[in-house]
């Protein structure tokens, strides 16, 4: 016999069901409810085959009415049913970031620093987000910085200088102050000097397997000792180019016992062939001969720029501890330093900006707004709003621990930003022509359809039904066939599918039975594109006449939201 559930047991599946849908804005999704199943009632393991199907479908009943009727019907069926869930639902939701460690408001100065070798990922809006976010709330200063400086290993690209601008602009709604490294290389020479006269720095002249041998060994470099006047020359030979790439480095004086190997006489500054590897801004270009390491311009950069608090990933602790010692030696107090943990999202992989930059080179990709890569600029071609990005990384917050999750959770906060503004309508994918037949039932000449079923500011849908013809997509038709070859055409009427390929009007009412299906009439041919796992997908359609411009976000029935551009469509989300 089939196992069934008490009615308590069913009560609580319908419930985390309803909740889910509603967690997720109509796009709930089965795993999630039976995993939360499964975890909390132990005994209900053993019916997995039979709780997996009943969850699946009441999971698509709530996803269905959610996008028919508004969420506010899966609420009130939840509010009636176990009304103590919404009420989990609003305990659990943290509001805001973390109050921020000795910050003083008014006076708090955050930066963005981002390698300018192309323009910026998903992963860096985390930064620009959480540093922008703090700023403003304390009413203090976000610098943008460009850490240009590496011009052999991540050379800049020009373009993205204008380009990370304008999307910490577009993400944040503040103008930062904006701060060019290349531009400040005799800054960052003129403290390597002060150092080196302070005895704090030296020349090191060992091979690079040389080095690390001491490293290893925790001895000091040959070079070490040298006086302070030997390391000046020495210096004024590595920017005037007598001492060529890879012959001299500066090294921050620590100590080679120090157990972290890391931070052992770690290198400050080096002589870059810059003759072969020109800055890639043209009044740079090899005007300088040696040019300061990350972590000697970061941290110098800082100080100069009064900079209180540092937001970073907890992989730059080293960097941290480097920097510490160097403010040793300056006797400057080094800001307030916060970590966070990784972020991986499933969908996105393992992209980074300089394997991205190569595809697109190679011809992998269109650009850096190609839809299947993880960039600010092809999340707002999808259609991706600040205002989501923005909650979405404030809800995540700033714990060190290492994260999972999946693009839906970004999905969720973009569907609160867009849906009001998304009119609706229909794109029939695969479309399969139908004569309508009206020989029983008399229909009307033309529909009206609201614009949004929840919102009367969208220009009412007229849908000319004058030339007897509907489309449905043709998983719909073969569906239909192989039951009954009934279905009712949304907001329009019940039909019968007959086997000579007609639509045979029964019922302007609806009636019991019959699977709901979008369809258009009159419309015009288009493409869906959409990014899906490193795969461009392609679908052709019917989209329905309208008059919005390029650019309207519009939500396509069944399907998801997508972005209307130049006579196709963008997939935003499912």
């Amino acid at each position: 016999m089939t196992w069934q559930p008490d009615s308590e047991t069913a009560d609580l599946i319908r419930a985390y069901c309803l909740q889910n849908a509603l967690q997720y804005e109509g796009q709930g999704k089965a795993g999630s409810v039976i995993g939360r199943l499964m975890g909390e009632r132990t005994d209900l393991r053993a019916h997995g085959k039979e709780i997996s199907p009943m969850v699946a479908s009441l999971v698509e009943e709530a996803n269905m009415k959610a996008g028919e009727s508004g969420l506010e019907s899966i609420r009130e069926e939840l509010r009636s049913l176990a009304p103590h869930l919404l009420e989990k639902q609003v305990k659990e939701r943290r509001q805001g970031l973390p109050e921020l460690p000795e910050a003083d408001a008014g006076k708090v100065i955050l930066r963005f620093a981002p390698n300018p070798n192309g323009p910026l990922s998903f992963g860096h809006s985390r930064g620009v987000v959480i540093n922008s976010e703090y700023a403003k709330s304390l009413g203090g200063k976000l610098i943008l910085r460009f850490d240009d400086t590496d011009t052999v290993r991540k050379p800049p690209l020009p373009e993205s200088y204008s380009m990370i601008e304008q999307e910490v602009r577009w993400l944040t709604d503040i103008e930062p102050v904006v701060v060019i490294a290349s531009d400040r290389i005799d800054i960052y020479h003129q403290h390597a000097l002060e150092l080196l006269k302070m005895n704090g720095a030296y020349v090191c002249l060992c091979s690079a397997d040389e080095f690390k041998q001491h490293r290893l060994e925790m001895s000091n470099c040959p070079h070490r000792c040298a006086d302070v006047e030997v390391n000046i020359e020495l210096w004024n030979q590595m920017k005037d180019g007598v001492l060529k790439a890879g012959d001299a480095v500066v090294r921050v004086k620590t100590e080679m016992s120090l157990p972290n190997p890391a931070l052992r006489d770690w290198p400050a500054l080096r002589i870059q062939d810059t003759d072969a590897n020109p800055h890639p801004r043209v009044e740079i270009g090899n005007r300088w001969k040696v040019w300061p390491l990350l972590d000697f311009q970061s941290a110098v950069e800082d100080h100069l720029q009064g900079v209180t608090h540092i937001i970073r990933g907890k992989d730059l602790m080293d960097s941290t501890r480097k920097q510490l010692l160097l403010y040793e030696h300056f006797g400057w107090v080094y800001p307030e330093t916060i970590y966070w943990g990784r972020v991986k999202v499933h969908e996105y992989g393992g992209f980074s900006t300089s394997g991205m930059r190569a595809a697109i080179e190679g011809g992998e990709f269109t650009g850096w707004d190609d839809l299947r890569l993880p960039t600010l600029a092809a999340m707002r071609r999808r259609g991706i709003r600040p205002e989501a990005l923005r909650s979405f990384w404030i809800e995540l917050g700033l714990t060190q621990k290492d994260i999972s999750v999946a693009l839906s959770t970004l999905n969720s906060h973009n569907t609160k930003v867009i849906d009001r503004g998304s009119p609706r309508l229909a794109f029939v994918r695969d479309a399969i022509a139908l004569e309508l037949d009206t020989s029983n039932v008399e229909a009307p000449s033309f529909l009206e359809v609201p614009g949004h079923p929840e919102h009367d500011e969208f220009p009412v849908r007229r849908i000319d039904l004058s030339n007897g013809t509907v489309h449905i997509e043709k998983s719909d038709f073969e569906m239909a066939k192989q039951e009954n070859g009934r279905m009712r055409l949304k907001d329009f009427a019940d039909i019968q599918l007959s086997d000579d390929g007609k639509a045979i009007l029964t019922s302007i009412e609806p009636e019991p039975g019959a699977n709901i299906v979008h369809w258009n009439s009159a419309g015009t041919e288009s493409i869906l594109y959409s990014g899906e796992e490193n795969t461009l997908k392609r679908e052709s359609g019917i989209l329905e006449d309208n008059t919005y411009p390029d650019g309207t976000m519009v939500q396509l029935e069944r399907i998801g939201y997508a972005v209307i551009e130049n006579d196709a469509l963008v997939l935003c989300h499912y």
